[in-house]
């Protein structure tokens, strides 16, 4: 019997490359979106795997991308209109009469969040499930493993590690961790259907915690370093973190802060959805330090020290202007997802006992203690 080919979208990013690779692995057969036909796109095609290059905010280029497919796995663009994409995502999956759409949400995902992208991604959620005859599964991840390791060249070459979340822990997941979560729902949409899953490490952590783990692994003391939010975002922005990304990403931080990550985690999601145990940090880690930026060198020591240098003459982003100037919709009354009732009662925080955890590890006024 031939298996059905899966469609996914957002395919050379981390998650998508890893829904594709894990896919390839097990034998099925994989239609590759891409923006762009470049050398990542390249290297899929090496695979085997069918590339085509679509926008996802044209529905008849996606509905010609999906034409053939009968599943689908949909990571959202990072742009403020994203809602977009999904509508056109939506349209598309009705006429090529998809059977079923597995969704890269967040874990923050509420009605009210400051960040744009946030409420967007919970608008997603309840318009991929309204969708008839289509089965859905959600995929929510918080805070990656990826978004702390991706300044590993710090580590390695200075012994420090940005800290932006003070003692807030969180159990961060790997890429591979969440494609695989992933690729069990979509290789088994029945199974899935309805249900949403949280993928995360095996324990939490702290950036203290983080940085012990990665004096083991690279060989060196390595501490934390209190890096405040300003000089975060310069550094982001001398990176070419775009304007967008960051504008969500500092609310994000903030819910860190205030102990959302730690709610209800660690999960076992990984492990009840695809039989394996999450991957730890240290596994992760490891992968990252073998990365050609991390390794030691005088080359890479000197490119680290330029690129630190750098961050003192790269302006900040004004993002509360840059909001204003795209005329994204602002609320009267935004709330953070540790402070919103309706993600505390959406994300099981809803008996006396788990609210009263939960109100103990952020204080009454939602301030950490």
């Amino acid at each position: 019997m031939n298996k059905p080919i899966i469609l996914v979208t957002g395919a050379t990013g981390k998650i998508g490359s890893a829904v594709v690779l894990e896919l390839v692995n097990l034998g099925w057969p994989v239609r590759a979106v891409v923006r762009t036909l470049d050398a990542r796109s390249e290297r899929l095609r090496k695979l085997g795997v069918e590339v085509v290059a679509a926008d996802l905010f044209d529905p008849e280029q996606l509905f010609r991308a999906m034409q053939g497919t009968s599943r689908a796995y949909y990571c959202p663009p990072f742009n403020s209109y994203m809602i977009q994409s999904a509508a056109a995502f939506v349209v598309s999956a009705q006429k090529a009469r998809l059977e079923a759409i597995v969704g890269l949400s967040q874990w923050l995902a509420s009605p009210s969040h400051p960040s744009l992208l946030t409420r967007q991604h919970w608008l997603v959620d309840h318009l991929f499930s309204m969708i008839p005859g289509v089965a859905h599964t959600i995929v929510n991840p918080g805070f990656f493993a990826d978004n702390y390791l991706r300044l590993i060249n710090f580590a390695a070459h200075f012994g420090m590690f940005p800290n932006l979340t003070g003692n807030s822990r969180n159990a961060p997941p790997s890429n591979e961790d969440i494609a695989r979560v992933a690729v069990a729902a979509l290789i088994d949409p029945a199974k899935h259907n309805g249900k949403t899953y949280r993928p995360t490490g095996p324990v939490l952590l702290s950036v203290s915690d983080m940085t012990k783990i990665l004096s083991r692994v690279l060989k060196r003391k390595v501490l934390p370093m209190n890096m405040p939010m300003p000089m975060f975002l310069k550094a982001a922005r001398a990176e070419g973190v775009s304007a967008f990304e960051l504008s969500g990403f500092r609310y994000y931080v903030e819910d860190h802060k205030r102990g959302a990550f730690e709610m209800g985690a660690p999960t076992t999601d990984v492990y009840d959805v695809t039989g394996r145990q999450p991957e730890d940090f240290e596994t992760i880690a490891r992968r990252y330090a073998a990365l050609p930026k991390a390794r030691i060198s005088l080359e890479n020591k000197l490119r680290a020290l330029v690129d630190f240098i750098r961050i003192g003459f790269t302006p900040a982003y004004d993002l509360d202007g840059y909001e204003r100037q795209q005329r994204h919709p602002l609320l009267a009354h935004p709330i953070l997802a540790a402070d919103s009732e309706v993600w505390i009662n959406e994300h099981g925080v809803n008996n006396g006992a788990d609210r009263l955890s939960f109100q103990v590890i952020n204080g009454i006024d939602g301030t950490r203690v």
